[in-house]
């Protein structure tokens, strides 16, 4: 948890614009379940402003300011009693050019009075409770960074602690100070008359550069900045383990793997007989809250052990890319991944455990025009999945179902785990990883698209995700082929309002079916092979180096991210009077020609065509649709709207980006945080030194 990000002097221009204590205080209910006190947010005015001014009095002003956060993820799992510590700053050191952390405790005390003559470890405070020295709270947060679990750990860092009670005197402020007041790295007390003092200190502490890379070491420790999916398993080839999982993720994979431990057969014991019960694990969270690492640790553990494990997905982009692009060159490797519809005959025996990602993709039957009438599914879908394992696990979110047939839901799998006469259990995530760990963002796209019921507001910049809206098409790709050439991984999608046509001839040219003015791109191709101009097939446009040069849309882009995503909003989804209106549009064929244009705009997916769903399910639909698409980017996206009106609106939602310079491209990005996506492994074997064994090492790689 932590409420806000910024370099204390993008902090004061912040606040200059009125938008520091709005943006933290939405934050504060959101991690709290209440609204901050007037208390708080006059602290937060007053003493954030002091300390940032300060930093800047010093020449400091690129250092990084962490607001109330904790040490690490585990320290949220309780939002009525987290850890919070007020400030950490974050900078280089200036002699030894390693990490210099400090932990700030902010006081508006003005006096303190002891409340024991022999002790100075409490105080009394007019107007409040007995309080603990500061420094008695930054030991404990000083022992938690820098415990063996802390985000200092195994990193070279130079850590310290001050409270600030910047309305106070030395004298007002005695008991504080005394020789008998506690002492360690942690115990620095600075007031109104030490402020020179401390303006020196911060300039032996921090130099006067590197406060960026500094703070996305640190966030990255903390588990705020996500490993791309594809990436993490990459590295994760021939390693013994896959990821370490923090707070909540790693309650639930432990808890499938004990009860995995119970349930299927003891491989040292093959004789014994064993536990015939069926158990399903139902997972839901919303998207980036690391329903996929979990599902991908388990299977490399189970793996490990020895036990049959398919990790199945609903999504063809998804297993797609973790086939071709991870898998390339190792065939046992890529036919552990399947799809939902593969297990319309059971295995015999039964695996003994089966993952299955992305379950709101779950369809009613498992079927196909390409099967033969004795191939095609007789029951529901989510029947044959508890058949064909011993243990089921189902990662869930309601809110990515963007077709009319998917019909996952937690109910319908409920009712199958009853039928099974399985038993389940049911878990829930909620702590945000995808976007650069910025749940305000995605709250905010959900607010806006009208996913949930919250007001939707101007975007409040927090440091860790970014967004714009460009003017045109042209500056849209402009910024993300800018961003991609100098490294960093970028993509282009768009809503399904153009017709799509399959690649033409036998050189398979691909049609640029959207066009927006003089402005015209290919959809990403149709095809199961490379097209015209070395254009990549659907399945690896994702990650294929000229899938820049094509648009994708939900159907490919779903379950995959990049650094930087270029989002075109259609004309299915338009903003009239303070409220969205969703459209079908209409095609018209070229004469002499396979090849259709827009006769009038709005939604050209076949899959939401108005026999097939109502006009409030349409809307639910295209919603999802575009949720997904603006959650693609791990540090920025950029929207543009084929609306004039529409355009307008998202303008004034997220405001101007010049103001708060926090634009993330690559080239201003610090070295630590510019890591290009890893290119395929070609004929990489994958590791099964573990096989049979009970246990494996931890690794260092992290992914939400």
């Amino acid at each position: 948890m932590l409420l806000l990000k910024l370099a204390a002097q993008d902090l004061l221009a912040l606040n200059s614009r009125h938008r520091m204590v709005p943006h933290l205080a939405a934050r504060w209910r959101h991690f709290r379940g209440a609204d901050a006190s007037e208390t708080e947010r006059s602290a937060w005015a007053e003493s954030l402003v002091s300390l940032a001014t300060d930093l800047v009095a010093a020449g400091r002003g690129k250092v990084e300011m962490i607001v109330e956060c904790a040490a690490t993820l585990g320290e949220a799992d309780h939002p009525g009693d987290p850890r919070l510590i007020d400030v950490v700053l974050v900078g280089q050191h200036p002699q030894e050019r390693r990490l210099s952390v400090q932990l700030v405790e902010l006081k508006r005390w003005s006096t303190v009075t002891r409340v024991e003559r022999a002790t100075a470890d409490l105080v009394r405070v007019p107007g409040m409770d007995v309080k603990k020295h500061p420094a008695l709270q930054l030991r404990e947060y000083y022992e938690a960074f820098t415990s063996s679990r802390g985000p200092l750990h195994g990193l070279d860092f130079e850590c310290g602690g001050f409270a600030y009670l910047h309305n106070a005197t030395d004298a007002s402020v005695r008991s504080l100070l005394d020789v008998d007041a506690p002492t360690g790295a942690y115990a620095q007390v600075y007031t109104s008359d030490r402020r020179e003092e401390l303006l020196s200190d911060l300039r032996r502490t921090f130099a006067v550069e590197g406060g960026a890379a500094a703070a996305e070491v640190l966030l990255r420790s903390m588990g705020l900045r996500n490993t791309p999916l594809l990436d993490a398993m990459i590295w994760s080839r021939g390693a013994d383990t896959v990821f370490t999982l923090r707070g909540r993720q790693k309650v639930v994979a432990d808890q499938i793997l004990d009860t995995a431990s119970k349930v299927l057969p003891d491989l040292r014991h093959p004789a014994l007989v064993p536990d015939e019960h069926r158990v399903v694990f139902l997972v839901t969270g919303g998207a980036g809250t690391g329903k996929s690492a979990i599902g991908l640790q388990i299977k490399a553990e189970l793996e490990a052990q020895g036990r049959t494990v398919k990790y199945a997905s609903g999504s063809r982009a998804f297993n797609g890319a973790i086939q071709e692009h991870v898998g390339y060159g190792d065939r046992e490797f890529r036919e552990t991944f399947t799809y939902f519809s593969s297990f319309v005959t059971p295995p015999d025996p039964p695996l003994d455990a089966l993952i299955c990602d992305e379950a709101h993709r779950l369809r009613d039957r498992s079927t196909s025009r390409f099967w033969k009438p004795e191939q095609q599914g007789t029951q529901p879908q989510v029947d044959e999945l508890l058949d064909a394992s011993r243990l089921t696990v189902f990662f869930l979110d309601e809110g990515q179902s963007v077709r009319p047939n998917e019909v996952g839901t937690a109910g319908l799998i409920e009712d199958a785990a009853q039928r099974h006469g399985a038993r389940l259990l049911r878990y829930g995530l909620r702590d945000q990883f995808r976007c650069g760990g910025s749940d305000a963002y995605v709250r905010w796209v959900r607010a806006v698209l009208g996913v949930t019921d919250e007001v939707s507001d101007r975007w409040k910049p927090d440091g860790l995700m970014h967004i714009e809206v460009a003017d045109t098409p042209e500056e849209l790709e402009g910024i993300i082929r800018t961003e991609a050439l100098a490294g960093a991984s970028a993509r282009m999608v768009a809503g399904y309002c153009w017709p799509w046509t399959k690649p033409i001839g036998d050189e398979k040219r691909l049609e640029t079916d959207v066009r927006i003015g003089g402005w015209q791109r290919p959809w990403n191709a149709d095809s199961e092979t490379f097209c015209a101009n070395d254009a990549p097939p659907s399945k690896i446009w994702s990650v294929h180096k000229n899938g820049l040069d094509q648009i994708g849309c939900v159907y490919t882009a779903q379950g995959l991210e990049w650094d930087w995503c270029g989002v075109i909003m259609g004309e299915d989804m338009v903003r009239r009077d303070d409220r969205w209106v969703f459209r079908r549009g209409k095609e018209r064929k070229l004469p002499g020609s396979d090849i259709k244009r827009v006769a009038v705009p709005g939604s050209f997916d076949p899959k939401v065509r108005a026999g097939s769903v109502d006009d409030v399910e349409f809307a639910r639909l295209v919603r999802h649709a575009y949720h997904v698409l603006m959650t693609r980017a791990s540090r920025a996206t950029v929207l543009y709207s084929t609306d004039k009106q529409t355009q307008i609106y998202l303008k004034k939602l997220v405001g101007e980006v010049e103001i708060h310079g926090l634009r993330p491209t690559w080239e201003n990005l610090p070295k630590e945080a510019r890591i290009p996506h890893l290119p395929r492994p070609r004929g990489a074997k994958r590791s099964r030194r573990n096989r049979g064994k009970p246990g494996i090492h931890e690794s260092e790689l992290r992914l939400f």
